[in-house]
């Protein structure tokens, strides 16, 4: 009864909190076979209809996370729902193991205001599969920390309205952007996407992708963007498309053509230095 009146404000504070973590971690790593099972496991009745309409409730902690989650789940196994040529498993068959996979983060999230009947049956699937919790962050590859790196520091653009060495990288970026070999550097995209295909990294891939975009259009925390209204969003498309794409080519680094890599990295060196800047 105490968690079911605790109010939840941060994920941080959560009481399923590894729970929680394991899930997120594993859905951008789950392989094909598990697809499959986790389809076949799936089930739907009556109890577990209203089940997921609870757990979905606006009283349920954290709900606007949970269906973030879910879009992102969408977008991360959009090619596979699409039925991509390097897809292997029925598009159906991913369907219903999403819906798996979306019944177990509503569980965990949701497992404060659940009975345990409740929280047992949504995710049954899941524990099927994944009887144990897994690692709590999403395997980034052995470069992980540079992938990191350029995540963390594309927010700090955002004040590029007010920080002037904030708004000399963009412009740098930006310059990179306009002058480079478009044919050259989507040939390199390619290949790289290639081995993130290969080596079963393309759902990182996306979900790098979309950290990406995230960070690059946080608003300024001063102006919330007010300043960057009238902006060329054009030119802040290109640069964005350009950290993105410096990210993948560090999830790939180890198994990508040395001379690939460089050509995708070459912003990497004005992009970090945002890191040791701190803007008042």
């Amino acid at each position: 009864m105490i968690l079911r009146a605790r109010r939840i404000e941060r994920l941080e504070d959560h009481p399923n909190l590894r729970n929680i973590l394991g899930i997120l971690a594993q859905l951008v790593h789950t392989t094909d076979d598990e697809l499959v099972r986790l389809a076949a496991e799936w089930r739907n009745s009556p109890s577990l209809a209203a089940a997921r309409d609870r757990a979905l409730s606006p009283e349920s902690p954290l709900v606007v996370e949970v269906l973030a989650a879910f879009d992102a789940l969408s977008a991360i196994y959009a090619d596979d729902l699409a039925g991509a040529d390097y897809v292997s498993v029925d598009p159906a068959i991913t369907a219903t193991a999403l819906r798996s996979m979306r019944d177990a983060l509503a569980a965990a999230y949701a497992r404060p205001v659940l009975s345990r009947s409740e929280y047992a049956g949504l995710m049954r699937p899941w524990r099927t599969v994944y009887p144990r919790v897994r690692s709590h962050e999403p395997d980034l590859g052995p470069s992980a920390a540079d992938v990191k790196r350029v995540l963390a520091a594309l927010p700090r653009l955002a004040v590029r309205c007010h920080d002037p060495n904030s708004s000399a990288v963009f412009e740098g970026l930006l310059a990179t952007a306009l002058t480079r070999d478009e044919s050259s550097h989507q040939e390199a995209m390619d290949a790289a996407f290639g081995t993130a295909v290969l080596t079963g990294r393309r759902r990182v891939w996306t979900l790098v992708r979309r950290s990406a975009a995230e960070g690059f259009w946080r608003p300024c925390p001063q102006c919330r963007g007010g300043a960057l209204l009238t902006a060329d969003t054009s030119a802040d498309q290109r640069v964005m498309e350009l950290c993105a794409d410096l990210a993948c080519a560090l999830l790939v680094e180890d198994l990508l053509d040395p001379a690939l890599f460089a050509r995708l990295t070459t912003p990497l060196a004005a992009l970090i230095p945002l890191q040791d800047h701190h803007p008042c």
